[in-house]
């Protein structure tokens, strides 16, 4: 589809599935170098980064731990600047290495919250993987270890990514028309 509409917006297809999927691939490939010889726990961002977790996961093909946590800081199409932790990691993170799984930094501060918490639990390093990055976004210091995509500023939906809770199950990435 070139064009969906959730609600009163408008979008337009911006980022194929295969273009996803091969940045994706990519990053399987980097993680499994990185992660050679250490007994890594991938952490799940939920709602939003299920796909991009099972499209990871399903490239790692191997056997890593995988757990989720939730947190949140959108309200309608923007962040709200204030993180809330709905379903913490509750997996035991002492002295491990956690790559945190997210579907698209913009701001930062959801995962500048979320690293600093797990650091000060006791994990000993917190990597973050984003499918998505929006680095002229960012409100905070904070730099992926691993990105799929770089991208501008504009509103997105699909692949995990939603507009009050709709357009997560597309499997392309839309722009925001109007």
């Amino acid at each position: 589809m070139d064009k969906i509409r959730l609600k009163d917006k408008e979008f337009s297809l911006f980022i194929p599935e295969a273009e996803i999927l091969d940045a994706v691939g990519r990053m399987a490939l980097q993680l499994k170098v990185d992660m050679e010889g250490k007994n890594p726990l991938f952490v799940g961002i939920l709602n939003g980064a299920f796909m991009f977790v099972a499209d990871l996961m399903r490239a790692l093909d191997a056997p890593y731990e995988l757990t989720f946590a939730r947190y949140s800081s959108y309200q309608d199409t923007a962040s709200t600047g204030k993180v809330n932790e709905i379903m913490p990691v509750r997996a035991d993170i002492r002295g491990r290495t956690l790559v945190l799984l997210e579907d698209i930094i913009d701001t930062g501060i959801t995962m500048c919250f979320v690293r600093r918490r797990l650091l000060d639990e006791g994990a000993a390093e917190v990597r973050i993987a984003s499918m998505l990055f929006k680095p002229d976004s960012l409100r905070c210091d904070l730099r992926p270890d691993y990105v799929g995509l770089v991208l501008p500023g504009d509103f997105i939906v699909g692949h995990g990514l939603d507009y009050e809770g709709l357009g997560r199950s597309y499997r392309d990435i839309y722009k925001l028309v109007r």
